[in-house]
């Protein structure tokens, strides 16, 4: 499954399956083929999804951390980081709540 988050506010932001579930998880939501952001919502999914990298970000310094500490090369990240990821969402949702517009997925 794709998912095209969209508003009339922003560009699309596409995601494969595994990653668009991720991101409604991380919102609290239940991943679904379709569904709705309303505007007013948008403050606290965004807040949730900055969190999310947040940690992510705190517990991948972490594991570099402790491998300088026992004398390892610091492991690089694989792939696309939970940031990365979450930025041209968060970005679509800053602009849809600027101007009053949900953010729908699937329709």
């Amino acid at each position: 499954m794709i998912y095209k988050f969209k508003s009339k506010a922003g560009a699309d932001v596409i995601m494969l399956g595994p990653q668009g579930d991720q991101m409604l998880t991380l919102m609290g939501r239940e991943p679904s083929a379709q569904g709705l952001l309303p505007a007013d919502d948008l403050p606290l999914a965004m807040h949730q999804l900055e969190q999310a990298a947040k940690d992510d970000d705190a517990a991948f310094a972490a594991v570099q951390a402790e491998a300088l500490a026992a004398g390892e090369p610091a492991p690089r990240r694989e792939g696309i980081s939970l940031r990365q990821r979450v930025w041209p969402l968060i970005e679509l949702m800053r602009h849809s709540h600027t101007e009053g517009e949900p953010v729908l997925w699937g329709v």
